[in-house]
């Protein structure tokens, strides 16, 4: 297949899977909300949580070949990006965080694995703080 038509097929992939993952953490945080009140972001902790849990699965799934597609066009790699891209990455931010971070203390470099997590919500809440500043 062309390179231009399989950037399009990756395009497409990746769109699917972030409006299922933009509707899947609406729905899942808008029920968690209801069960458990909203005093508290249960909602967003949930998905964070599940969000993580479904990546570290998937991406175990993905490297020990476990999938087989049940069509011709969609590759391993495509289905990675639809999945670990579009979908989760819709879902939740959070979970690439954490599988970074945890893929640099497995790789044994624990001084960069807890910079990045430490940095990453730090820096974030310094950033959210920051725009609300500028938007004022």
């Amino acid at each position: 297949m062309e390179q231009p038509v399989r950037f399009l097929i990756q395009i497409g992939l990746v769109s699917m899977g972030s409006a299922a993952g933009g509707l899947a953490r609406w729905g899942v945080a808008t029920g968690v909300g209801r069960v458990c009140g909203t005093a508290f972001p249960w909602g967003t902790l949930v998905v964070n949580l599940s969000g993580t849990l479904f990546l570290g699965w998937f991406s175990a799934v993905m490297s020990e070949r476990l999938f087989v597609s049940p069509v011709s066009w969609l590759r391993p790699d495509d289905l990675r990006l639809m999945v670990a891209v579009g979908f989760t990455g819709a879902y939740t931010t959070f979970s690439t965080l954490e599988y970074e971070s945890n893929n640099l203390l497995r790789d044994g470099d624990g001084l960069a694995g807890l910079t990045y997590l430490l940095g990453s919500l730090f820096l974030g809440l310094v950033a959210v703080r920051l725009g609300l500043w500028l938007a004022r």
